[in-house]
C-alpha cells in the first residue's frame, strides 16, 4: 500500500499545520480505498490537483468533504497513459511515474509499480509537464461536486496540452 502511505503522509504534515500536496495524473480512479483515503486527505487540509483521463468515481468540490481536490479530465486526439504521482509541497517533493491507474482490477489483483525519480532533470520535466496539463484550457474538462465535467474556459493563453507535447516531441516550441 504504498500509496496509501504516501497520502497518510500528506495528512499528517497538514494535520501538523504545514502545507500538504497531492498531484496525480492517472487515467482512471475506481479504487474505494484510495478514494476514501483521498476524501480524508481533503478534510485534513491536503491539496490535490487531479488529472484524470476517464472514469473517475470521486466527486471534487464537495463542501465539508471534497472542496481541496480539483479533478480535470483532458481527452484530445491521442490516446496517452501517462502516470505521474507528486507527493509534498515543493521544497519536499517527492515525484514517481507508474504503471497503474487507480483501479481496483490493477490495486488488488496485479502487480504494479510505482518508481521513484531522483534525476533534478526529469522532476523539473515532470512538473513542467503537469502544469501543462493543469494550464490545459482547450481540451481539458472539470469536474464539479454535482459530478459533471464543465469546459475549462478562462482569458489565458490558449493552451492545449496534447498539442503541445506533440510539438515539443517533434522540436516545434518556439
Amino acid at each position: 500500500e504504498p500509496v496509501l502511505s504516501m497520502i497518510d503522509k500528506e495528512i499528517q504534515t497538514a494535520l501538523a499545520g504545514k502545507p500538504a500536496y497531492i498531484g496525480i495524473k492517472i487515467n482512471s480512479l475506481t479504487d474505494k480505498r484510495i478514494i476514501d483515503k483521498l476524501v480524508e486527505a481533503s478534510k485534513a487540509g491536503v491539496k490535490i490537483e487531479m488529472v484524470v483521463r476517464g472514469i473517475c468515481c470521486l466527486k471534487s468540490g464537495v463542501p465539508g468533504k471534497t472542496e481541496n481536490i480539483q479533478i480535470r479530465s483532458i481527452v484530445g486526439r491521442y490516446l496517452e497513459h501517462s502516470r505521474i504521482y507528486i507527493f509534498g509541497s515543493k521544497e519536499r517533493r517527492k515525484y514517481y511515474i507508474a504503471s497503474a491507474d487507480f483501479m481496483t482490477r490493477n490495486t488488488v489483483r496485479r502487480v504494479e509499480v510505482a518508481a521513484p525519480v531522483y534525476n533534478d532533470k526529469l522532476k523539473t520535466k515532470l512538473q513542467e509537464m503537469f502544469d501543462v496539463m493543469l494550464s490545459d484550457n482547450q481540451k481539458a474538462r472539470k469536474l464539479e461536486a454535482d459530478g459533471n465535467y464543465h469546459r475549462v474556459s478562462n482569458d489565458l493563453t490558449p493552451v492545449n496540452a496534447q498539442e503541445y507535447f506533440y510539438a515539443e516531441a517533434y522540436h516545434e516550441i518556439p
